[in-house]
């Protein structure tokens, strides 16, 4: 049996194959770079050095989420692609125990920590039984101290891992109370190896999904997160002009009811709304919502990794499109990237969309490129755009 695996949820992205129990080839690359510039490169680099016929490989592996909403959409992209292509299924792999599994059959509780910001980690408490990884808090996503508390209930030694850890080992330091450890660089971070072991394991127990029915798994905000937000979006209201000219502003929790009866209504494949929630919550993402007399009539956002942004979705109620909403929309988050340092903005769109790509190209954006049946229902290629004063 043939597990081709993949990795792409935080810095670190990762390729790997596996055959039967002998890891074939693994690729690991922690670099400021983005995935889509690593990820079939490295792939392609694999795929050449074993002599890789994919036609072989019986499925792919994924860390699924959680984890960066950018690399995970690439690696689902890559690995919906390639499953779709060769009719292979895909066996989603949560990337916190993915990470556990680095550390396999020690006798110390297993603690991965991945940097969410705002002081929270997505993280899940683990420890091996009769050399089977114990899932003991599943993966979430948790304040960093509420997450120490919680390790020390358990009484025994803990080893940490993670892009988190660095982040937040001074808070560690401080509020551990049981005996602790990090994990070593070389088994600190994602690595696609372990995806492509546990994944081999879900495969023979039946846990394998058709890669068009594959979706990342973004966790919902804690209820403490959410209701502190509510209370802040409350006192920014207070101090918020009324009136009943359309303003475009910032999305904020209680605008998600509105919002996803937009996004179900326009969309085949719609977000769900603890995908809206989970992106709420990030620094590296921005949404806008057009809002007249507290009716939404349009919303768009995007993902911003240092000076680039990937627009994920523009949208605007049937009833009122063709009056100019769409284009305040992007005309505002373009302001609001310029002023975040974003120099660079990609997008995907139908060739289909001919008012959407006439918008766009009004901006300033230009095509780029083609991806092969990017969409579904229907199934429908994706002109790729980009917008950048030098040039794309």
């Amino acid at each position: 049996m043939k597990i081709l695996a993949l990795d792409s949820s935080g810095l670190v992205a990762s390729a790997a194959v596996m055959e039967d129990d002998i890891l074939l080839a693994e690729y690991t690359v922690n670099y400021k770079k983005t995935h889509s510039q690593t990820l079939l490169p490295m792939l392609d680099a694999i795929v050449s050095m074993v002599e890789l016929d994919l036609n072989t490989i019986d499925a792919i592996a994924l860390a699924a989420g959680p984890g960066s909403f950018t690399g995970l959409r690439i690696g689902a992209a890559t690995a919906k692609g390639l499953g779709l292509a060769l009719d292979k299924p895909i066996v989603a792999v949560p990337t916190v125990d993915a990470l556990a599994y680095n550390l396999y059959d020690t006798d110390k509780l297993i603690c991965p920590m991945m940097d969410a910001r705002r002081q929270q980690v997505y993280t899940g408490i683990y420890a091996f039984e009769n050399h089977r990884l114990k899932v003991l808090r599943e993966q979430m996503p948790e304040a960093v101290t509420d997450l120490a508390g919680q390790v020390n209930d358990y009484g025994r030694e803990v080893i940490f891992l993670g892009d988190g850890v660095p982040v937040y080992r001074a808070v560690l330091e401080r509020e551990m109370k049981v005996p602790y450890s990090f994990a070593p660089p070389h088994l600190s971070r994602q690595r696609a190896g372990a995806v492509a072991a546990l994944g081999m394991i879900y495969y023979r127990e039946g846990k394998a999904e058709h890669a068009r029915d594959h979706r990342p798994e973004y966790l919902r905000m804690s209820q403490a997160e959410r209701e502190r937000a509510q209370r802040e979006k409350k006192a920014r209201r207070k101090t918020e002009r009324e009136e009943r000219d359309m303003i475009i502003r910032e999305m904020q929790l209680d605008d998600l009811e509105q919002v996803m009866v937009l996004e179900q209504d326009l969309f085949s494949v719609p977000w769900t709304e603890n995908g809206f929630f989970s992106f709420l919550i990030r620094e590296d993402a921005l949404f806008l919502v057009a809002e007249e007399d507290g009716e939404i009539l349009g919303y768009c956002g995007v993902l911003m990794v240092l000076d680039e942004g990937d627009i994920t979705n523009v949208a605007v109620d049937r009833k009122r499109q063709g009056k100019g909403i769409g284009k305040k929309l992007i005309q505002g988050l373009i302001k609001k990237t310029v002023q975040a340092g974003v120099t660079r903005l990609h997008l995907e769109v139908r060739p289909s969309n001919a008012a959407a790509i006439a918008l766009y190209e009004g901006q300033g954006f230009r095509k780029t490129g083609i991806r092969k049946n990017y969409y579904e229902s229907p199934t429908e290629d994706a002109v790729l755009m980009c917008r950048e004063e030098q040039g794309c």
